[in-house]
């Protein structure tokens, strides 16, 4: 990354802005102007989050904004109400008062004397989604886009549920908002209304856990904020961007194929992070790219961007599997538009324990498969935070526990780019029941590389809304769409197609052990296969670039551990994953903040019932005399019938336990 010292701008930076709702609510925002923007108004560029722009999202945010402001823009950043220092109460993503409350922050820019009336706004996960559910209520100051790493369907496509399946990352990512909405605003910008504001957060913000799971279908309370619902609203130009080790690549093909309004996608093959700061590498230029953009849609610079591809891709090559990687082998590739012609959906027989080109060339055959709770320990993250080390191992390690279709090897090297599907002809002896499907790589060696996967709860074959249980024995043809991917498998190398019944704790376990029988020669897998193309249609992106953040110090040592213990002896198997960010000293704001998560993951033999996940976080803030702490454990287990969540929230003030609450929830499992 080469941080920036000059730019065609002079930057002035206003620490806080307050921001004034109808309601009276004041939202804080950090504000990037360019030099003489007072007296010849420029366009503004919104970031709306929950993340804390004072301090844990500080470093990040000057990267950006100052950069913005630099190439001309005013550069808003913008704590959601109840987060940071804003006021008011965060009680849940996405609500109707964040999204009003969004619609009049940019009505706010526009008025702006430094403000020529045109807003762009940009985000990241959080500021991804709610971009383009803000855009699907026109606001008429909104003039563009750019959505990273984000969905338009919040049930089917998200942290929560994946193919009506119930992921381990709703947990985590649960906690992960219980700590920061137990995290008070900082005096220096508030005042003496800290202490109200903090415990006001305290006894009001919820546990959303709770909440997550009484939805378990995909019913009105998804159905908001998804703009899969209609996807013609949205009338202003969409830039959507991810990385193939993010949890959200498939919402990019989505948008690019149903949007009805100009349009660029960007999938690179990094985590979930800004491509600028991308791992695994190659990182790009991106914020380049992000300049150009508001150029041509809130400037009016006619530069060439709509002239380009659709959709540039990074075409990865083939790599020995491993859990993180600092650059990812492979070329970017470019599609003109999406859905491509160059793409063609080719059949393959899942034969008997082979696969076959073709369909329909094999004969059909029962096969049988009931995976130990084992199978998913070395699957890494639904969505890779960091890529270090949450990305999946080597999977000879998950495959005896699945059953396993094998093609012969290539004789010419095979490219892939979209989704594959994998269809199955199955039926399953007990009426709820999930399948997990992956595809790797398997090299010569044979070693096997997780490329892509699938997962799906058998209750939602028909549909999200009104699932079914299954009648024992009865047979299926079920629909199993894999995760979009762009791979290369090499002459001589070998695809696989493996198949288990449970996969924990990416996804929780069904209620109790299951038994799938498989028709072979009747199931299919269908491989977007790439006709190979000239693809230096886009010109190279630049190297990466961005303002200098400010100035830190690292204070302690940090950890990140990612740990499978098998307990021979009791029968216990543990994921424990370890993320200490220790101390950092902010200078700027003589702030001293500290982060450190825990995740742990148990189950007990063959009991489906022993599934546990436990997750501890704690976050700490201080100043000279003022020092505050919070501690947050969530854990969650299940039986047949119910899911069991207990949660405890203990904050501090120099060192003194000045509030505590617990909750105990029982909540009936339904179809899951």
């Amino acid at each position: 990354m080469q941080y920036i010292e000059s730019f065609p701008c002079e930057v002035n930076t206003i620490e806080n802005v307050w921001i004034p709702m109808s309601d009276g609510i004041r939202l804080a925002g950090r504000l990037w102007l360019p030099e003489g923007a007072e007296s010849e108004a420029v366009p503004a560029i919104l970031e709306y989050i929950p993340y804390r722009k004072r301090d844990f999202t500080r470093l990040r945010d000057t990267n950006q904004h100052h950069y913005y402001a630099g190439h001309g823009y005013a550069a808003l950043r913008v704590d959601l109400r109840g987060s940071g220092d804003s006021e008011g109460l965060l009680k849940d993503e996405y609500l109707e008062q964040e999204l009003s409350d969004g619609e009049e922050i940019i009505s706010w820019l526009a008025k702006q004397p430094w403000c020529n009336g045109n807003v762009g706004i940009i985000g990241i996960s959080w500021g991804g989604f709610n971009g383009l559910q803000i855009a699907a209520r026109q606001p008429p100051a909104l003039k563009a886009v750019i959505s990273v790493a984000s969905t338009d369907d919040r049930y089917a496509d998200d942290v929560h549920y994946m193919g009506g399946c119930l992921l381990g990352d709703n947990l985590s990512w649960a906690s992960v908002m219980f700590a920061y909405n137990s995290m008070p605003p900082d005096p220096e910008i508030v005042g003496d209304a800290w202490r109200d504001m903090w415990f006001e957060r305290l006894e009001k913000s919820g546990l959303w856990l709770d909440t997550w799971l009484r939805h378990q279908q995909r019913d009105d309370y998804w159905k908001h904020g998804s703009i899969c619902e209609d996807f013609s609203a949205i009338k202003v130009p969409v830039m959507t961007v991810s990385g193939w080790a993010d949890g959200y690549t498939n919402a990019v093909f989505r948008l690019l194929e149903r949007l009805d309004c100009p349009r660029l996608g960007l999938v690179g093959p990094w985590s979930h992070r800004y491509p600028h700061d991308g791992i695994p590498g190659p990182a790009i230029g991106f914020l380049q790219e992000v300049v150009r953009w508001w150029d041509y849609w809130l400037k009016g610079v006619d530069n060439g961007i709509m002239k380009e591809p659709m959709l540039r891709a990074y075409m990865l090559d083939s790599v020995p599997p491993t859990t993180s990687y600092k650059i990812r082998p492979g070329r970017w590739v470019s599609e003109l538009e999406w859905p491509s012609q160059s793409i063609k959906p080719e059949p393959y027989t899942l034969g008997w324990r082979g696969i076959i080109p073709g369909f329909g060339h094999s004969p059909e055959v029962f096969e049988t498969i009931q995976s130990p709770l084992s199978v998913g320990l070395f699957a890494g993250k639904w969505c890779s935070y960091s890529a270090t080390p949450d990305l999946p191992h080597d999977q000879r390690q998950e495959d005896g526990g699945a059953l396993v279709f094998d093609s012969e090897p290539l004789k010419e090297t095979m490219e892939i780019l979209g989704q594959p599907v994998v269809e199955l002809v199955l039926s399953a002896d007990k009426p709820v029941a999930m399948v997990a499907v992956r595809l790797s790589d398997i090299a010569p060696d044979d070693k096997v590389t997780r490329v892509t996967y699938g997962i799906l709860n058998l209750c939602h074959r028909d549909n999200h809304e009104n699932p079914d249980l299954l009648q024992p024995e009865q047979q299926y043809r079920v629909q199993v769409k894999l995760n979009d991917i762009a791979q290369t498998f090499p002459a001589g190398h070998r695809f696989r197609v493996a198949v288990s019944t449970s996969y924990w704790p990416l996804a929780w376990p069904p209620p109790q052990p299951v038994r799938l029988t498989i028709l072979t020669g009747a199931s299919q897998v269908i491989m977007p296969v790439r006709v190979a193309q000239f693809d230096n249609q886009a010109r190279p992106f630049k190297e990466p670039e961005a303002a200098r953040p400010p100035e830190t110090q690292q204070l302690g040592t940090t950890k990140r551990n990612w740990r499978v213990i098998r307990d021979l002896e009791e029968d216990l198997s543990t994921l424990e994953v370890v993320k200490d960010e220790g101390k950092v000293h902010i200078y700027e704001i003589d702030l001293m903040m500290e982060k450190y998560v825990l995740e742990r993951y148990t189950y007990k033999g063959d009991d489906f019932s022993s599934a546990c996940g436990e997750v501890l976080t704690k976050r700490g803030l201080s100043r000279g005399d003022w020092k505050i702490e919070t501690v947050t454990r969530t854990v969650m287990h299940s039986d047949a019938e119910n899911f069991y969540l207990r949660a405890d929230l203990d904050a501090y003030e120099s060192g003194f336990r000045v509030y505590c609450k617990s909750w105990d929830k029982i909540i009936p499992r339904k179809f899951v």
